[in-house]
């Protein structure tokens, strides 16, 4: 037996949501195996991150602050936000892209290669984008620009013509505005 036909229009449910990107910063408890867990919990759900940042924020209190970045359906984001907060090392949990006051950067280094025309336009680009310049020789630059994730993407889409070599990236780091800590 078939599925009856809904009776108008309107009776129809999209079948495809939007996914979006969300970043989470959590605090997280710093002892052996918080790191494991935590990726354990994407890896068993089919969850990807696209970005991953953790380091120590406070030794005195054995804290430590990750930041997640990931994609998923409204729908998605929220159950990764519940098991994010059920975890046991879990101190608290902020998703950053849904707050006003999150701020969002990331450090890049870039390698490009260059000589005449290309080498004055890599460096006009720079310094338009306010890249210093950390290393040079003849024939190269190795550029460090701090920002959000998309102001990377266009100076490297930028910079693909005029001789891009090599692109590291840190993964995105945030922080809240205002006297409020996580």
């Amino acid at each position: 037996m078939t599925d009856p036909q809904p009776a108008s229009v309107y009776d129809l449910t999209p079948s495809e949501e939007v996914e979006s990107l969300a970043t989470f910063a959590v605090l997280v408890d710093n002892e052996p195996g918080v790191l494991h867990r935590l990726v354990g919990l994407f890896a068993a759900r089919g969850y990807n991150i696209e970005s991953l940042t953790v380091a120590e924020t406070d030794h005195n209190a054995h804290t430590s602050r990750v930041t997640i970045v990931t994609r998923g359906t409204a729908h998605v984001l929220g159950q990764i936000e519940a098991q994010l907060t059920k975890m046991v090392s879990t101190r608290h949990v902020q998703d950053v892209t849904r707050d006003p006051n999150g701020l969002e950067r990331e450090l890049a280094l870039v390698k490009v290669k260059g000589t005449g025309p290309d080498r004055v336009e890599a460096l006009r680009v720079a310094d338009i984008f306010r890249a210093k310049v950390i290393d040079t020789t003849h024939e190269s630059f190795v550029f460090e620009l701090t920002g959000a994730p998309s102001k990377i993407d266009k100076f490297t889409d930028l910079m693909r013509p005029l001789g891009l070599i090599e692109i590291s990236r840190t993964g995105v780091l945030s922080i809240q505005r205002g006297v409020e800590a996580l």
